[in-house]
């Protein structure tokens, strides 16, 4: 078993004031209930000002939810999928190890929208957020469009690189030509609704999600498999459902960004090309990318090094990853409002208020996923048959699901810094560490566990483990420090 010891006791000791005013705060300011009111329908407060409890529950309620519905998709579309056998599932899981490297771009581009807006909503200037969100929003068209053509060209060929056995080929062709294809999608969603994180507009971003994967798991076992006047496309529907539903929410997230009123007051001027604030973004948007294409492109050698034990433990992978998915995803909502936090505190030049929101952050996010990691780890084998009754497929989903889970404790404190470094700005930190801890660190241990100690596929699965683990650890050291607080975008 994986051992783990606490994120650093001062850290951890810093917390006591701040939870115990957590809880005096949020009732002196109306009440729990009336804050998450409040976070659904929508609000206009100011995040550097009152309650930092308060502010951080406004802003995390729609932002979880947001998340939850993002991961209850992920869920239902391997379910519906695992329906068609393990070549199926295994064509999911190849071709979403290159999409990992579309979302690293998408959500490059997504951190530099958001700590530019966020900031210049610290500041009280809603021309220049304004302008940031017009210039993120044409940089990420032109980037997705690119990227659209040469995945739908390069669909086949990069399956193979990835290992695809002739089965695969043959039935995930289709399914990675659409999905690399409608890429644009992705990238719109991202970029569009954290610009409404940013701004503090978190309801919109939840809104714009739920509308998205709502058709999508609606639309996906119809096309799948050809219920009603829908026609059976197997794979390949579960593909055109999802850009269905992700363009459906990226118009629709578009279409309220340009609304009259909105908390981001876009008009055209905003949208021509403004040479000086592109290259700010590039620079943001550059360096946030390499730090998810480090830490992503991580999962393609993993993937890689998996797909020699076969279909089935591709298969169980990818039930068990989407499963952690599920899991760890409402936390990236937490992790997501500090980030806005940070950076409107900032920009507010309140940096004591922006250190009192990751921490507070950190600490919810602890102890929430301590929870569900123990329950992942206790119910592992009847969460996996929840998705396949298939007996070379349950063990190797079970045994993801059991050792990737001892690690949640820290995994909610990585989020949460990693996340909190890039609201402020500092995308070099976590790129750094990403390249130490996944690259230097995660891949050749392994290698070395699953391979030379013949550990097979558990041996992967405790290599994740360790290495989020040191990641959350690493990260509090040098978030100590302090240096992001100094950080000028």
């Amino acid at each position: 078993m994986l051992t783990r010891r606490p994120p650093p006791r001062r850290l951890l000791l810093e917390h006591e004031g701040s939870l115990s005013t957590t809880i005096s705060d949020t009732h002196i300011d109306g009440g729990f209930w009336d804050s998450v009111r409040e976070a659904l329908r929508g609000s206009h407060r100011d995040y550097t000002e009152g309650s930092v409890a308060r502010a951080i529950l406004v802003l995390a309620v729609p932002m979880v939810l947001e998340m939850i519905m993002e991961s209850v998709f992920a869920v239902c579309d391997v379910f519906f999928v695992s329906k068609l056998g393990a070549s199926a599932v295994a064509t999911v899981g190849l071709t979403e190890s290159w999409l990992t490297l579309v979302y690293a771009v998408a959500m490059g581009l997504a951190i530099a929208g958001s700590a530019l807006v966020a900031r210049r909503t610290g500041e009280r200037d809603r021309e220049g957020a304004a302008r940031a969100a017009g210039q993120v929003i044409l940089l990420a068209l032109l980037v997705a469009l690119v990227l659209g053509f040469a995945g739908a060209t390069l669909a086949p060929h990069l399956l193979s690189l990835m290992g695809a056995s002739s089965d695969v080929l043959a039935t995930g062709t289709s399914f990675a030509r659409v999905m690399l294809g409608g890429q644009v999608t992705i990238v719109m969603l991202f970029v569009i609704n954290a610009i409404f994180r940013g701004a503090g507009d978190a309801a919109i971003a939840m809104r714009v999600l739920w509308l998205a994967n709502a058709i999508n798991i609606l639309l996906g076992p119809c096309l799948i498999f050809g219920l009603g006047p829908f026609p059976r496309l197997g794979v390949t529907g579960a593909a055109v459902a999802t850009t269905i539903g992700r363009g459906t929410g990226a118009l629709f997230a578009l279409s309220r960004l340009l609304k009259p009123g909105s908390r981001i007051d876009i008009h055209v001027r905003h949208l021509r090309l403004d040479s000086a604030l592109i290259a700010r973004l590039v620079r943001l948007a550059w360096s946030g990318s390499i730090q998810l294409l480090i830490g992503m492109g991580s999962w393609i050698a993993l993937i890689r090094i998996l797909s020699t034990f076969g279909s089935n433990v591709l298969a169980g992978y990818t039930i068990g990853i989407r499963v952690i998915m599920f899991a760890l995803l409402p936390a990236a909502g937490l992790a997501n409002a500090a980030a806005t936090m940070v950076g409107q505190a900032l920009g507010a030049k309140k940096p004591d208020r922006a250190e009192q929101a990751v921490r507070m952050a950190g600490t919810y996010n602890m102890v929430v996923l301590s929870v569900v990691g123990a329950l992942l780890a206790v119910f592992s084998p009847h969460i996996a048959r929840l998705f396949t009754q298939d007996p070379a497929i349950v063990p190797f989903a079970s045994d993801a699901l059991r050792i990737v889970a001892c690690g949640f404790p820290f995994y909610a404190w990585g989020m949460v810094i990693s996340q909190s470094f890039n609201g402020a700005g500092d995308t070099r930190t976590p790129t750094v560490l990403n390249l130490l801890v996944f690259w230097c660190w995660e891949i050749p241990l392994a290698y070395v566990l699953a391979i030379r100690f013949g550990m097979g596929p558990r041996g992967i699965y405790l290599a994740i483990a360790i290495a989020f683990s040191t990641y959350a650890i690493a990260g509090a050291l040098v978030f100590r420090k302090g240096r992001w607080k100094d950080k000028r975008v």
